[in-house]
């Protein structure tokens, strides 16, 4: 039972990182022209853009925020998973 809950925390934190770096790397294609009409501009946009539209809320005049606040929402649920997983295994 104790190395399910490790593992199963493991991977849902390793998903989460990966989800993370994708927000981040969809984000610093606003940078480059062109980049979202390129294949993983395409692909990631129907990755991130679910999720990342939850928090649309957060604009300032022309800038967007969305993808600094779903970071910080991805954080604290990886947070709150190892803080499970420790309470769970006990340690």
């Amino acid at each position: 039972m104790v190395s399910l809950v490790y593992w199963v925390a493991l991977i849902l934190n390793r998903a989460i990182q990966l989800y993370m770096i994708a927000i981040m790397i969809y984000a610093l294609m606003s940078w480059f022209p062109g980049g979202y009409q390129s294949a993983l501009g395409r692909f990631l946009a129907r990755i991130v853009e679910p999720f990342q539209g939850l928090f649309n809320f957060a604009t300032i005049g022309m800038l967007n925020f969305a993808p600094v606040v779903a970071l910080i929402v991805l954080s604290l649920v990886q947070g709150g998973i190892t803080y499970l997983a420790r309470l769970l295994l006990g340690v």
